[in-house]
C-alpha cells in the first residue's frame, strides 16, 4: 500500500479531516427487498451493468427483464453504488434513479457531511483502491467486509469545498474520459487502414501509377471479371489462378494425434498460428520418428506460408525459422518463389477479396474449418513478380507507418490512464480548487456527526480553527 494511505492531518490543507470512511457513512447499512416486493418496472442493478474503472453504465434492466429471484439492496436517487465483490474492478456508480441491486453493491449516502459525488471520487482514489485490494478477503472472489469498510480511510474536505472539487472533476475527467473515448476507437481506424491497403494491393490499385511508369503501353488495360457475384476490374498483366498453381503444392499436416512426449519435436496446430510468427511455446512434443513419418507428408522449410484450417480459421504467418517442427490442422502454401513470393502471398490471404471468397465456404458450426481442397482451389490474383515486389514494398511501408501510430496509442494510452489517478491524488490535497477561510471545517462537521446535531446546525468559521 503506498504511502498517503493514512495521511496525518498536518499533511493535509486548513479545515480539512482525516478518519474513517465509517465515521461518514453507514458502510454496510442497507434497505432489503424480496424479489415479491419489486414491481415490474423497477431497475435492478447487477455488477455486470457497471464497467470497471470507467463507471459507465451498460444497460438498464428492470425486474420483468432480469427475472431475478434473490434478494436486493434497494438505493434512491443520489447514493453511491459501491461494488464491493472484486473491489479492485473499481465498479462504482452514482444513482440516477431509484432501484433495487445486488447484495454485492453496497448504497452509500452521507450522513449530512458529504457531497455524493466526492464520497464517488475518493472511492475511485488510489489510496482508497490500494487499501481495499489489500483487506479484501477471499481468493478467487474477493470482498470488501464491513467492518473493514467502515475502517477504510476517508479525507474529509468542508462541505463547501467539497462541491466545488467535485464540480472541477466532473470537468477534467470528463475529458480525459472524452480523449479515451477518442483513443478506444483508433484500433478500429488502424484495422480498416490495413484492410484497406490490403484491398488496394490485392486488386492492383496500390500499385497503378507504378505500373504506369514501369509497364509497356499495351500491358495498362484493364479487364473485368466476375468475382463472388461482384464486377472487378483487374489490370491485364494479372491472372487470375488457383493456389495449387501457383505454390509448389498446398497441403496440410498429419489427420491423427501422435503421442505426446516430454521432449521432442514441436506439433504446431491452429492455435500456435500468429502473424508474428509460430508460437512454439504452447506446441505439444512428438517424438523424432512421427516427426519423419508427418514430414514425408507436409515437411515445412522456410519461405512456406501456413494457415490456420480450424478454429480461428486464417491465422497466417510465414515459416522463417530452421527449427524442425511438424503440423496438424495447418495449411500448408509451399514456396514457389519463380512464380509467387512468400510475402505477397501472405498478404493475399490476409486480404479482403480472400476472406469474401472463404467465409460462406468454411464448414463447422461454432467450430469453423477449412478442407485441404479448400485451401486448394482457393483464387489468387497474380501480379507479375516484378509488380508482387513493389506492392510488398508498399504495404509493409504502410504497414510501419500503422505500427508507428500503433505504438504511440501505446503511450498515449498510458498517459491517460495516469491522469485520472494524478487528477485524484491532486483533488484530496487540496490542489485542485482554492480553500475558502469561512467554509465549516471538517471537524466540526465530525462533531456535530457524534453529537447527532443536524445539518446546518453548525456555523461558518471566521477564523483557521478546526484542525486536530
Amino acid at each position: 500500500m503506498n504511502g498517503e494511505i493514512r495521511m496525518t492531518n498536518d499533511e493535509l490543507p486548513e479545515g480539512w479531516q482525516s478518519c474513517a470512511l465509517g465515521d461518514v457513512v453507514d458502510y454496510g447499512k442497507t434497505r432489503k427487498a424480496e424479489p415479491s416486493k419489486i414491481s415490474a418496472k423497477s431497475w435492478i442493478l447487477e455488477l455486470e451493468d457497471i464497467e470497471k474503472d470507467t463507471s459507465q453504465l451498460l444497460s438498464r434492466v428492470t425486474f420483468a427483464e432480469r427475472k431475478s429471484k434473490s434478494t436486493k439492496n434497494r438505493f434512491e436517487t443520489g447514493d453511491v453504488l459501491y461494488g464491493k465483490l472484486r473491489p479492485y474492478l473499481n465498479k462504482i456508480l452514482i444513482a440516477d434513479q431509484p432501484g433495487y441491486c445486488t447484495t454485492e453493491i453496497i448504497p452509500l449516502r452521507g450522513n449530512g457531511t458529504l457531497e455524493n459525488r466526492y464520497l464517488f471520487y475518493w472511492l475511485k482514489h488510489p489510496t482508497f483502491l490500494d487499501y481495499v485490494t489489500a483487506v479484501s478477503h477471499g481468493l478467487n472472489m474477493p470482498r470488501l467486509g464491513t467492518e473493514a469498510g467502515r475502517a477504510a480511510p476517508f479525507i474529509l474536505a468542508p462541505l463547501a469545498e467539497q462541491k466545488r472539487i467535485a464540480d472541477k472533476l466532473e470537468v477534467l475527467l470528463g475529458r480525459v474520459d472524452a480523449c479515451r473515448a477518442r483513443l478506444d476507437r483508433v484500433p478500429a481506424l488502424l484495422k480498416r487502414f490495413r484492410q484497406s491497403v490490403l484491398a488496394a494491393a490485392t486488386s492492383g490499385r496500390l500499385t497503378e501509377e507504378w505500373r504506369m511508369t514501369n509497364g509497356a503501353n499495351d500491358e495498362l488495360h484493364n479487364v473485368e471479371i466476375e468475382f463472388e457475384d461482384a464486377t472487378l476490374t483487374l489490370p491485364s498483366t494479372w491472372k487470375v489462378t488457383r493456389a495449387d498453381a501457383v505454390c509448389s503444392s498446398v497441403r496440410d499436416g498429419t489427420h491423427d494425434t501422435p503421442k505426446y512426449v516430454k521432449s521432442g519435436i514441436p506439433l504446431v496446430t491452429s492455435k500456435n498460428i500468429r502473424p508474428a510468427g509460430i508460437d512454439f511455446e504452447g506446441a505439444q512434443q512428438i517424438s523424432q520418428d512421427d516427426h519423419r513419418e508427418i514430414s514425408k507428408r507436409s515437411k515445412v522449410d522456410i519461405g512456406d506460408v501456413l494457415f490456420s484450417m480450424i478454429g480461428s480459421v486464417g491465422h497466417i504467418c510465414i515459416v522463417e525459422t530452421r527449427r524442425e517442427f511438424s503440423i496438424k490442422n495447418v495449411g500448408l502454401f509451399k514456396n514457389n518463389p519463380g512464380t509467387v513470393l512468400p510475402q505477397y502471398m501472405f498478404y493475399w490471404l490476409q486480404g479482403p477479396l480472400f476472406s469474401q471468397w472463404l467465409d460462406p465456404r468454411l464448414r463447422g458450426g461454432n467450430q469453423k474449418f477449412a478442407s485441404l481442397g479448400l485451401l486448394r482451389e482457393s483464387p489468387v490474383f497474380l501480379p507479375p513478380l516484378s509488380e508482387q515486389q513493389e506492392i510488398v514494398r508498399r504495404v509493409e511501408d504502410l504497414f510501419a507507418f500503422a505500427d508507428r501510430i500503433e505504438a504511440r496509442l501505446a503511450t498515449a494510452r498510458k498517459t491517460v490512464e495516469r491522469l485520472t489517478p494524478a487528477t485524484l491524488t491532486k483533488a484530496f490535497r487540496g490542489e485542485l480548487v482554492p480553500q475558502d477561510p469561512n467554509d465549516e471545517p471538517a471537524a466540526a462537521m465530525l462533531e456535530r456527526l457524534r453529537s447527532g446535531v443536524p445539518e446546518g446546525g453548525g456555523s461558518s468559521r471566521k477564523s483557521k480553527a478546526g484542525k486536530r
